[in-house]
């Protein structure tokens, strides 16, 4: 048997949100949480963890994301998810700039510290992030989706595909490979 939340898209999701149903509103935060969370890891900067918790930004960005369902208009397949990285990533950056207004922290006692990089940062290195971020940037809704799903969350290209209403896995397989290229020589641009 198929689960309901696998059937029901986002879009209907959100309407129902909008329209006050709590049980959608769960489904929401189930469906996107893990996304979020493992899109989030490693995001914070080290002389930031020990006062910003992923978790925590994971579970605001949900929150304000949910408050403003009923507004949210999905014009493309994916378009949430794009809205909730957006949203993520703003708060990560609010709370570094509350972390730096604040005073002088010193380094954490040994073996507290999370060693382990980020997805993203094991596949292109902790110093090619911020390249990685501009560059990513100058590429289209499309190849932005494409690019955080497969590299940063993981997808399969079937997954890919799912959650972007490609016609098939190979429609995926190309879009990433397409988007991978041209973010490729953004970077390359940006190293010079």
């Amino acid at each position: 048997m198929v689960a309901r939340d696998e059937v029901e898209s986002t879009a209907s999701l959100l309407a129902k949100v909008g329209a006050g149903d709590e049980e959608a509103r769960a489904r929401l935060v189930v469906r996107y949480r893990t996304l979020l969370r493992r899109w989030a890891h490693g995001r914070v900067p080290p002389r930031a963890r020990a006062l910003i918790d992923t978790d925590d930004v994971v579970q605001v960005t949900l929150i304000r994301a949910l408050e403003k369902a009923e507004r949210f208009e999905p014009r493309h397949e994916g378009a949430f998810l794009a809205y909730l990285r957006t949203i993520l990533l703003n708060e990560i950056r609010a709370a570094l700039r509350r972390v730096d207004r604040g005073p002088e922290l010193g380094p954490l006692p040994a073996g507290l510290e999370d060693r382990h990089p980020s997805p993203l940062a094991e596949a292109i290195g902790a110093e090619a992030i911020d390249s990685y971020e501009r560059a990513l940037a100058t590429l289209t809704d499309e190849q932005q989706q494409a690019v955080v799903l497969r590299v940063e969350m993981g997808f399969t290209y079937q997954q890919v595909a799912e959650a972007m209403g490609s016609p098939s896995m190979d429609a995926a397989r190309m879009l990433v490979a397409r988007a991978l290229a041209r973010l490729s020589e953004k970077m390359v641009e940006h190293a010079q």
